[in-house]
């Protein structure tokens, strides 16, 4: 199919022509031709829309498949339709599966599964076997079979000395850890964030100091060690502090922030909706204001769906009893820009484009005649309501069904093939 995109600010840092308005014409799956106006002609798809912004595809680094294993809350081709709905060309899946994504069979399955589909898909495989934080899992086959980076997902690495051989065997293959941080000691049977909030429920408080303790020592480690570290989910003004410090050290360190915590602080939580139930968990009103600055001045680099279906038997439970998670791929733009507003869209589009690639250590499509397209089309003055129609997962557990929020995906072009809203 070839498509014209018509009258598009281009929003791309390095690019000659960002925050240019320009026409952009695709055929054959690549960029023929950008110009200030370009003439439809023939068969083609034209693209209009009020307040129509284009840059390179977006690219997630949290999200699970559920598959193998777990169908009945996703599979791959509906993970899949709901990356190209939000408007990424990219995820990288984390094990959220039965088996584990533990060996280069795992890495293998889901390469050869998801060849030739309109959203490219990373694997990540575990850093321990089962990801149950004890023997270290076939990093090397895993690397070879085309895993990008190695993570036990949720699971935070207890023992220090299995990590530190985790990260010298990361630098040996040429590879990274990304590892969640949270001390189960201190947050175990925690229900939502530690603080007023969770006084008036009357539900057991995680604190801070549970994502701060294991990220102090997991840098202390990192520094030990050498190799590269990523944080996938920091959620405290407290982690930030410490991030900042740690690149001001030189670690090899990079952080995230999923687009819910952004967005949503623990006063969510009131009416005792397990969709707001995460982890990490809702935080305060001032740390989610710290987080928002930190994308800002880009201590966070990136931002995350953190999309993670449960089924009802999993959500539709006493708050304590309820899994953690909400699905989030078609509504992570909207997160983030709520969050952040529009005066920080660059900011945004960088840590859904340049700050992910630049961590998997890969090339950012580039938008330019010649170029093959990956490109994500989007508007800042349109609106998203997800609904049970719209929907593409095979769950349900979002808080935002039915409700408005700023921000439009209009759809990507990957190569040949697109997808549109």
């Amino acid at each position: 199919m070839n498509i014209l995109i018509k009258q598009a600010r281009i929003i791309s840092d390095k690019n000659p022509n960002n925050n240019k308005v320009m026409d952009i014409l695709v055929e054959g799956g690549k960029i023929v031709e950008i110009k200030k106006s370009i003439s439809a002609k023939g068969n083609i798809k034209v693209i209009e829309e009020e307040g129509l912004c284009v840059s390179s595809g977006w690219l997630d680094l949290q999200t699970v498949s559920c598959d193998p294993g777990f169908e009945h809350k996703e599979d791959i081709n509906s993970l899949i339709d709901c990356a190209a709905a939000g408007g990424f060309t990219g995820v990288c899946i984390h094990s959220y599966n039965n088996p584990a994504l533990h060996n280069k069979a795992q890495i293998e399955y889901i390469i050869n599964k998801t060849k030739n589909k309109v959203v490219d898909v990373y694997p990540l495989g575990t850093i321990t076997v089962d990801a149950k934080g004890k023997d270290l899992a076939e990093m090397y086959d895993m690397k070879r079979s085309g895993a990008v980076g190695f993570s036990d997902y949720k699971h935070a690495i207890k023992d220090a000395g299995t990590l530190m051989r985790a990260l010298q065997y990361a630098v040996n293959v040429d590879s990274f850890i990304i590892t969640h941080c949270n001390d189960e000691s201190i947050s175990h049977g925690g229900q939502m964030n530690e603080g007023e909030v969770a006084v008036g429920l009357g539900l057991k408080g995680i604190p801070a100091l549970a994502e701060e303790l294991m990220l102090q020592r997991n840098l202390s480690v990192l520094e030990y060690t050498g190799g590269k570290m990523h944080i996938p989910t920091i959620s405290t003004k407290g982690s930030i502090d410490l991030i900042k410090k740690a690149k001001a050290n030189g670690l090899n360190v990079t952080a995230g922030v999923s687009s819910l915590n952004l967005y949503l602080d623990d006063s969510s939580l009131k009416e005792f909706d397990t969709n707001y139930k995460l982890n990490p968990p809702l935080r305060s009103k001032k740390d989610v204001q710290a987080l928002r600055n930190a994308v800002e001045n880009g201590t966070i680099s990136v931002i995350v769906s953190d999309h993670l279906p449960q089924d009802i038997e999993s959500k539709e439970l006493e708050f304590d009893l309820a899994d953690n998670g909400a699905i989030n791929l078609q509504t992570s733009f909207s997160c983030a820009l709520e969050a952040l507003k529009e005066d920080n869209i660059n900011a945004i589009v960088r840590c859904f484009t340049s700050d992910p690639r630049n961590i998997l250590g890969i090339e950012e499509p580039k938008i330019e005649e010649g170029s093959e397209a990956n490109l994500t089309l989007f508007s800042t003055s349109g609106e998203t309501t997800l609904t049970e129609k719209t929907n593409n997962s095979r769950s349900k557990n979002s808080p935002f069904f039915n409700k408005t929020m700023k921000g439009k995906v209009i759809g990507i072009v990957n190569g040949s093939k697109s997808y549109f809203n």
